[in-house]
């Protein structure tokens, strides 16, 4: 393979969007990076404090995995790094495998993305049905408030289980323990959030337009920390619980893997490469439809590969693109991918230079921001517009959310992925049918009704439909049968099969087939699986040509 072809496989978006670039839009990137890395700052934090992990992983994520993601990726305006999505996965894997594991199974997560995008795999996350995707964020979203209760309230209890049962039983037992000054705190914290953010919505409106980019987490983190400092408050700070934040560049560290636990990380890396590849395309996709572009999602599924090799073992954890700070992004005036890599310095320029700051900073506030994040990730209007789908939809959305929540989004993305072939090889099953040809629409038939029977299939003779085939081989009661296959747009192994089937009982039958309108895809399988050597002398172009060679063979009724 040439360069010239490489670049066609592998070919960062960056790279075209600076053709043409200049001093305007490198000034637009610019402020629409230190604005999402501000944005960035407090959530890092907390993406990588819910998930069990040392405040600055997620201030390693965002700035190794966003500029990675912003100069390798397929999309101008994406921003990538830590996510609310993944909080719940990594919680279960660093309590059962160990944060070494957690490194191995990101890696091997970052092996997949590649992989999915080198083989140009980026287009079938689109099959993921809508149901099952709602239905997992609604769920994580439910698990992400539940498992921020703890620091909310302030509560002196042991470290949280995964599990949601163990998680109610925790909260339970120590409710007793509640911290008012923590409660106050993270309620003032809320509060400050919701009232920021219709705020802004009203200044976004007025000459005070550039109040409204200021992120509403950023002022209820400034407000919590000062009021922390200045008040002495006897809460749980990122400095009495984790010692701080180191202010320095992260380092290559090389863990000692665990193989005996490493072996069970199959599914786990599974579920972290195909949840990457979900949200990073579809927030691709929002953004897209923001700014009139188009992203490339093989290319995207690549950076978020290599993004995930990389950065466990810098310390981080796995990073996805993120809406909220890609809609951030877009609404600062950022054009190119300048803009993430941008953001990613900001934040390198926070750790090496405010880092002893952060250990002022409130974990009940951290809790506040986390909540409002995970109630604005969920569609929760989709429980309220339940009635107006069908069964199907209802029962797969409801059975992935709950067991999300209750059981493992391992297996709840499992069961919907079944539940939703399962659906639809139902719905395609039942669009497909089979109807009897009559002397009414086809005069050429009058007087042979009882020499020649003629059916017309429509839809896909695929597994879920050789029943059709099956019942029309039931009913055979005339020396000559014509099959019409005009409208038959997909013919699988099975369907094969069973018209091979129906050529064998005619043959012991001694009863003439005749197949019309064989084409295209149906074609092409009968002509592979050896079917087409059996209706040799058997097939006619269309129906009416099938029938007149029916009557033909057959004697005149009138004699």
């Amino acid at each position: 393979m040439n360069w010239l072809q490489a670049t066609h496989f592998f070919r960062p978006r960056l790279l075209d969007s600076l053709q043409g670039y200049n001093r305007q839009r490198l000034s637009q990137d610019i402020g629409a990076g230190l604005t999402v890395g501000v944005v960035a700052l407090p959530l890092a934090m907390a993406f990588a404090i819910a998930s069990g992990l040392k405040p600055e992983a997620g201030l390693f994520t965002a700035i190794i995995a966003g500029f990675l993601i912003s100069a390798l990726g397929g999309s101008r305006v994406q921003i990538g790094g830590p996510a609310g999505a993944f909080i719940v996965i990594v919680y279960g894997i660093v309590e059962r495998y160990s944060l070494a594991n957690l490194i191995l199974a990101t890696a091997m997560s970052g092996v997949l993305l590649f992989l999915m995008g080198l083989f140009r795999l980026g287009t079938l996350i689109r099959f993921i049905p809508v149901a099952v995707v709602i239905g997992f964020t609604n769920g994580i979203a439910v698990l992400i408030m539940l498992s921020q209760i703890k620091d909310f309230l302030g509560l002196k209890t042991q470290a949280m289980p995964a599990d949601f049962f163990g998680m109610l039983y925790t909260l339970g037992h120590g409710l007793h323990t509640t911290n008012l000054a923590a409660l106050l705190l993270a309620l003032a914290s809320l509060s400050l959030l919701i009232g920021w953010m219709r705020l802004s919505r009203r200044l976004a409106e007025t000459r005070y337009q550039w109040a409204s980019m200021v992120p509403g987490s950023i002022i209820a983190l400034a407000f919590a920390t000062l009021a922390t400092w200045m008040l002495s408050l006897p809460v749980e700070t990122i400095g009495n619980k984790f010692g701080g934040i180191p202010a320095s560049m992260p380092s290559f560290q090389w863990p000692e893997f665990s193989w005996d636990s490493a072996r069970f990380l199959l599914m786990p890396t599974l579920t972290l490469a195909l949840l990457g590849a979900i949200e990073s395309l579809l927030c691709a996709r929002i953004a897209d439809g923001m700014i009139g572009d188009r992203h490339n999602p093989n290319q995207e599924l690549m950076a978020q590969g290599v993004a995930n090799f990389v950065t466990p073992f810098f310390g981080g954890m796995p990073a996805t693109g993120t809406i909220a700070r890609t809609v951030t992004n877009i609404k600062s005036g950022g054009t190119t991918p300048i803009s993430g890599m941008v953001h990613a310095l900001t934040l390198l320029a926070v750790v090496l230079v405010a880092a002893p700051l952060a250990g002022h900073i409130p974990l009940a506030a951290l809790a506040a921001i986390l909540m409002f994040v995970a109630w604005n990730m969920g569609e929760w209007q989709e429980f309220m517009h339940l009635r107006q789908y069908r069964l199907p939809y209802r029962v797969t959305l409801l059975a992935v959310f709950f067991l999300t929540v209750v059981f493992d989004l391992t297996v709840a993305v499992e069961v919907g992925l079944v539940a939703a072939c399962l659906t639809f090889i139902y719905r395609i099953s039942s669009l497909s049918r089979c109807e009897p040809v009559h002397s009414s629409e086809q005069p050429i038939l009058a007087g042979f009704e009882h020499q020649v029977q003629a059916w017309r299939l429509y839809g896909a003779l695929f597994f879920g439909a050789v029943k059709l085939v099956e019942a029309i081989e039931d009913k055979i009661n005339t020396p000559v049968l014509v099959l019409d296959l005009k409208n038959v747009i997909y013919i699988d192994s099975s369907g094969a099969d069973a018209l091979m089937s129906l050529i064998e009982t005619c043959r012991k039958n001694a009863i003439h087939l005749i197949v019309c309108g064989l084409s295209h895809q149906p074609l092409d399988i009968a002509q592979r699986s050896g079917l087409m050597a059996h209706l040799e002398g058997h097939l006619q172009p269309n129906l009416n040509a099938g029938l007149v060679r029916a009557v033909s063979m057959c004697p005149d009724p009138a004699r």
